[in-house]
């Protein structure tokens, strides 16, 4: 058997998150409302009468989708931004945090966290981003950590 390789399995939950976000944000343009709803209601005007909220999480799910689903038109797959897992770990909290405030994100929110959690595993065992998407890291000569 293979070893795991972490950041591949944080992209697919983080691309699963992404997916939701857009369509909680999608949802949440027709159905306002505000998770924390029942504690007060001071946060009411970022969903309604302006859909400030919702457009945040549109546009945070369209990027994480195309961070971690980069399309060869773009040619955002080589750039040291896509192979950076620092910067993953700097952008998700943001998008787990406006998930989780909309009332329908709140799945989003979570896998985010456990995305995050993944992505921090494997930077901390010292995996890299392959400049391909979907391509196994190359293995060093002297038989040394994948």
């Amino acid at each position: 058997m293979g070893k795991l390789i972490k950041n591949h399995w944080a992209r697919l939950i983080v691309l699963t998150a992404a997916l939701y976000q857009i369509a909680a944000a999608l949802e949440g343009f027709f159905w306002p409302k505000i998770f924390w709803d029942f504690l007060t209601t001071n946060l009411d005007p970022a969903v309604r009468p302006v859909p400030i909220l919702q457009v945040i999480n549109l546009l945070l799910g369209i990027l994480a989708f195309a961070w971690e689903w980069p399309l060869p038109l773009l040619s955002f797959a080589k750039t040291a931004m896509h192979r950076s897992i620092e910067a993953r770990l700097a952008v998700y909290p943001l998008a787990s945090l406006s998930a989780l405030l909309l009332y329908q994100g709140t799945n989003p929110g979570i896998y985010y966290l456990i995305g995050m959690g993944v992505y921090f595993w494997a930077y901390s065992e010292g995996e890299v981003v392959c400049p391909e998407p979907w391509a196994l890291p190359r293995r060093r000569r002297g038989g040394g950590k994948v």
